[in-house]
């Protein structure tokens, strides 16, 4: 039997996440599978995806993938539409895709800093404009805006990235006002460094791994099961009266 919770009231709720085909993203399709949810993941990586969903087929809920760019506001929200005429009204949104494209401010231009909004920010606002109705009436919903320390702890050399970053987290609170008269709760999650094999490609080493792990008021990795465990209590039931909150999942760092 597993040490961590099962949540009664995610066994055949809809949830929809965006970026789900690696990364932090896997995981969360994953573990809402586990709790014999209805997933519905979408992401531009095809192979991935597709793989996924057809490893967790069988493992308890219902899962499937489409593709689906998230700069593209109108296919994001031909697929949703999709997705809920599958799978019924999405109860649960997790707007988790998202690059963390790394450009010094000398070499940022416009064309970069429109790419990494509407890869980071743009999306969330559409993506949970297009839930509304359907939540609304299904008397209520959860939405899940991933954010990142990264504007808190200062890095370099992503300007847009955190900015977008930073943004989400007052969008989290407006909507959480906008859409509370129809029962939608809607909070912000950050994780810490989790290493994924695209830290581990582009930016890991041992030596800055040594300082992070020293940093942290806790000196073990953050793992994406990590994120995943905190973002099933935000989407449950157990957590019915949070909304507008900020959740930092970093073992301590910032």
């Amino acid at each position: 039997m597993s040490q961590f919770a099962r949540y009664p009231s995610l066994e055949g709720r809809h949830v929809f996440i965006s970026g789900g085909a690696s990364g932090i993203g896997a995981t969360l399709v994953e573990h809402f599978c586990k709790q014999q949810a209805c997933v519905s993941f979408v992401d531009i990586d095809d192979a991935a995806g597709e793989a996924l969903a057809e490893q967790l087929s069988g493992t308890g809920g219902k899962v499937r993938y489409q593709h689906c760019d998230v700069t593209d506001i109108t296919q994001l929200r031909a697929v949703i539409c999709t997705a809920a005429d599958e799978f019924g009204t999405i109860e649960v949104l997790i707007n988790n895709a998202a690059r963390d494209t790394r450009v010094p401010l000398s070499e940022l231009d416009v064309e970069t800093w429109d790419n990494l909004q509407a890869t980071n920010l743009r999306h969330v606002v559409f993506a949970s404009q297009a839930v509304f109705a359907g939540m609304q009436a299904a008397g209520g919903g959860s939405i899940i805006n991933f954010s990142s320390p990264s504007f808190l702890r200062r890095s370099r050399d992503i300007t847009g990235y955190s900015s977008a970053k930073a943004a989400t987290i007052g969008l989290t609170r407006t909507l959480s006002r906008d859409m509370g008269d129809a029962g939608i709760r809607v909070n912000t999650v950050l994780p810490g460094w989790v290493i994924t094999e695209r830290q581990k490609a582009l930016w890991w080493d041992p030596e800055l791994e040594r300082q992070v792990l020293e940093n942290q008021s806790l000196h073990q990795r953050v793992q994406p099961e990590d994120v995943a465990r905190m973002v099933l209590f935000l989407a449950a039931d157990d957590s019915r009266m949070i909304t507008a909150q900020t959740y930092i999942v970093d073992g301590g760092l910032v």
